[in-house]
C-alpha cells in the first residue's frame, strides 16, 4: 500500500517517517501483532489478584507506564543508552495506528474477555433463560461499540466527542450491572457465576474510562463542560 499525500489528521511525528509501502501480507501480519497485544493484556490482568490494581499493573506489565524507579527524574542523561536507542529508529517503521492505543487495547480485551465468557454460558439455553442470554449478550456488544469509537475519537483529537460517546458507553456498561442484579439472574446459578467473573472487569473498565475522561477535561477544559 503507498500512503497518499493528504491532508491528515494530526500534526506528529509519524509525518516525517517517508512514504509507507505495504501489501495486504504487510497488514494482516500488523494487524495480528496488534490482537497479541490484546490478549497480551487480558494474559497478565488476569495474573493478577483481584485485590490489587490490576490495571495499573497490567498498564506496567506492557510497557505502557515507567516503573516506580525509572521516572524521568531519575533518568540521568548518563544513564541513557543512546546506542540502544537509535536502533530502535534504524528498523523499519510501523504505522500507528488506533490499534496501538493502550485505551483501546485495555477496553477490548476486558469486552472480549466478558463478551467469550457470556457466549460459553449463554449457550446452555436450558440453563439459563432465554431474555437474560439476549440481552446481556447486546449489552455487552453495544457498550464494546461505544468505547472503541470513544478511543477512535481520541485518535483523532475530538476530546469533546470522545468524552460524550465514553459517557454512552458507561450507561451501557451501568446497564449491564442493573441486568446482573436482575431476579432471573440472581436464581440463575451459570449468571451467578458470571457476575463474580464480569464484576471487577466492568468496574476496571469504568476506572479507565473516567481516567480519559478526567484527562480529556482537565488538558482541554475549555471545550469541556461536564453536565
Amino acid at each position: 500500500m503507498t500512503n497518499p499525500e493528504s491532508d491528515g489528521l494530526f500534526d506528529n511525528d509519524w509525518d516525517d517517517c517517508g512514504e509507507l509501502s505495504w501489501t495486504e501480507a504487510d497488514w494482516q501480519k500488523y494487524l495480528a501483532n496488534q490482537e497479541t497485544a490484546v490478549r497480551d493484556y487480558i494474559k497478565y490482568y488476569d495474573q493478577l489478584p483481584a485485590s490489587m490494581d490490576r490495571i495499573d499493573e497490567a498498564a506496567r506489565r506492557m510497557g505502557w507506564e515507567l516503573a516506580a524507579d525509572e521516572t524521568p527524574e531519575a533518568l540521568e542523561e548518563d544513564e541513557i543508552d543512546l546506542d540502544a536507542t537509535n536502533e530502535i529508529f534504524d528498523g523499519p517503521w510501523d504505522p500507528y495506528t488506533l490499534h496501538r492505543n493502550p485505551v483501546y487495547i485495555s477496553s477490548r480485551a476486558l469486552y472480549l474477555s466478558l463478551i467469550a465468557h457470556w457466549e460459553r454460558v449463554a449457550a446452555q439455553p436450558g440453563r439459563v433463560p432465554p431474555a437474560l442470554g439476549i440481552t446481556l449478550q447486546a449489552l455487552l456488544y453495544r457498550g464494546h461499540e461505544q468505547a472503541l469509537q470513544a478511543v477512535q475519537a481520541l485518535e483523532m483529537g475530538d476530546y469533546t466527542l470522545a468524552v460524550v460517546l465514553f459517557k454512552r458507553a458507561l450507561q451501557e456498561l451501568n446497564l449491564t450491572l442493573a441486568r446482573l442484579n436482575e431476579p432471573d439472574a440472581g436464581a440463575t446459578p451459570l449468571a451467578l457465576r458470571y457476575k463474580e467473573y464480569a464484576t471487577p472487569r466492568l468496574f476496571d473498565l469504568r476506572e479507565i474510562w473516567l481516567r480519559v475522561m478526567n484527562e480529556c477535561r482537565q488538558n482541554h477544559g475549555g471545550s469541556i463542560q461536564p453536565e
